[in-house]
């Protein structure tokens, strides 16, 4: 598969991970090079509910900003797109299979002595995840959820925002003719 086979239009191209994993960056870096839109369906949450989502995740709990990332998931209704989700929406399973259904889902990894590097405040970050809860306990709770969604994994260690692109790339185009985005 060629760069070509990448070209706008098809399928999302969807990034699954853990918080400071790059996401967003590396979303919005791939999107420009294949000419595609992009979403940070973090950014759609606090537009369409004028506040940030640690707010939410304050005021309303763990368990309502879950059923309003589902409901937000759930209502993307958008093609040929690369999508960053935030790294909690593996917890819906009705989400990930509608994101399954119209896109590839790369999952970037890295591991969690990386991530505790990069992911310094949790409560400013808006992570959502249970009262105490540490980030190596988030870690493996959600590695799971990960691998169960994925089509593909990137790994994102020792790998700059471009690097981390074209392994993206890579990874879809070797999944061969039913992944054509």
């Amino acid at each position: 598969m060629s760069n070509a086979d990448l070209a706008p239009g098809g399928k999302n191209l969807v990034l699954i991970g853990m918080p400071g994993v790059g996401k967003s960056t590396a979303g919005v870096l791939l999107a420009k090079e294949l000419s595609r839109g992009f979403l940070d369906t973090d950014v759609v949450i606090q537009s369409h509910e004028g506040r940030r989502l640690r707010d939410i995740i304050e005021r309303e709990g763990v368990i309502a900003f879950r059923a309003i990332e589902e409901r937000y998931l759930l209502g993307l209704e958008c093609h040929g797109v690369v999508i960053a989700t935030g790294g909690s929406a593996v917890y819906s399973e009705p989400a990930m299979r509608h994101l399954r259904d119209h896109g590839i889902v790369v999952h970037l990894s890295l591991p969690i002595e990386q991530i505790e590097q990069r992911v310094h405040d949790l409560e400013a970050r808006g992570i959502v995840r249970a009262e105490g809860q540490t980030l190596l306990e988030l870690y493996e709770e959600r590695q799971p959820l990960y691998c169960r969604y994925r089509h593909c994994e990137v790994d994102c260690a020792g790998q700059n925002h471009e690097a981390v692109v074209q392994a993206i790339i890579a990874a879809v185009s070797g999944l061969g003719p039913a992944s054509t985005l």
